[in-house]
């Protein structure tokens, strides 16, 4: 017993954070950015020099778009790189729930800093900037975050009881 007590799923969890930073990156980029097409990175910033509807403007967007979306590759691999090291640790107690729990707190952390950083802090992209304005729908952005984030954290702790292993 003493062996199952120093058990954690902390390792599990923190490769799960960082996957679902990366992937809640990938969802925005791809879903916002690029198949509805709602924003690019500097939609909002300078609509003279940027704007989505020019030429000019959308290979300036296109290129931020795509530092952006290397920035949550490189994510996604950190995540994979800690999941693979965590697969190799002996003193780990795996959870499907915790790593579920891990990888929605991750992705509501991205869009909580994501959001409150470049739609309120730097002004440089809104989720939308037509259908009655920004701000419902930077609001609404920041809203599912927060639910991913206590989703996670709830699935993240009844996960690690389930695992019978402190999340430490």
């Amino acid at each position: 017993m003493a062996a199952i007590a120093s058990q954690t799923v902390r390792p599990v969890v923190v490769a799960g954070v960082v996957l679902g930073i990366g992937l809640g990156g990938f969802v925005d980029g791809i879903l916002l950015h690029q198949l509805l097409q709602w924003h690019h990175m500097l939609t909002a910033y300078d609509h003279q020099h940027f704007a989505a509807d020019s030429v000019e403007g959308l290979e300036v967007n296109t290129l931020w778009d795509g530092i952006f979306h290397s920035s949550t590759w490189l994510a996604v691999v950190a995540g994979l790189a800690l999941l693979w090291r965590t697969a190799r640790l002996p003193d780990v107690r795996w959870s499907a729930r915790a790593f579920a729990g891990a990888i929605s707190a991750g992705w509501g952390g991205f869009n909580l800093v994501e959001g409150v950083i470049d739609h309120h802090i730097l002004g440089i992209h809104h989720v939308r900037d037509d259908l009655g304005g920004p701000l419902a729908w930077d609001l609404g952005f920041l809203a599912v975050g927060a639910l991913l984030v206590v989703a996670g954290w709830l699935l993240i702790r009844s996960g690690s009881e389930q695992a019978g292993a402190p999340a430490r």
